[in-house]
């Protein structure tokens, strides 16, 4: 059992999954940062100076100035504002994925494999690219 742990732990693909992991979290307080510290204020804003982050319903009933308040005060809140926070970092970091593996692929940038075969203008079947007569509909092919 040992072994076989071993063998799967060493796998290329495993390494991999871990090494981007460990990216992936450290990447993600880039974006938290980002999120918090510059988009943030910016839709702040645009939407009247709002603190996403003290928009809640305190479930109690009762009315608190901000969050922490609710919090001090033992009062269950319905955190709206986090969420919409946590929404708006999931939209920015799956655009920004998209972005970095756009340019992966772009710089993977493999040849196209030769082509090997054509399509018989005929009976529209797949044959070699080299061949004089259609081994399907037996028709005779121009070179």
């Amino acid at each position: 059992m040992l072994k076989e742990f071993k063998k799967f732990a060493l796998r290329g693909n495993m390494i991999d999954l871990a090494v981007g992991m460990i990216i992936g979290s450290a990447f993600t307080s880039i974006v938290n940062s980002l999120v918090n510290d510059m988009i943030m204020p910016l839709v702040s804003v645009f939407t009247g100076k709002v603190d996403f982050s003290n928009l809640f319903i305190a479930l109690d009933g009762n009315s608190y100035a901000t969050l922490e308040a609710a919090q001090e005060a033992g009062a269950a809140t319905f955190n709206y504002g986090t969420f919409i926070s946590n929404v708006i970092n999931f939209i920015i970091m799956a655009f920004v994925v998209f972005m970095f593996v756009k340019a992966m692929n772009k710089l993977k940038h493999e040849e196209p494999a030769p082509v090997t075969t054509k399509k018989c203008p005929f009976c529209q079947s797949e044959i070699n690219i080299e061949a004089t007569r259609c081994p399907h509909c037996t028709s005779e092919l121009e070179k």
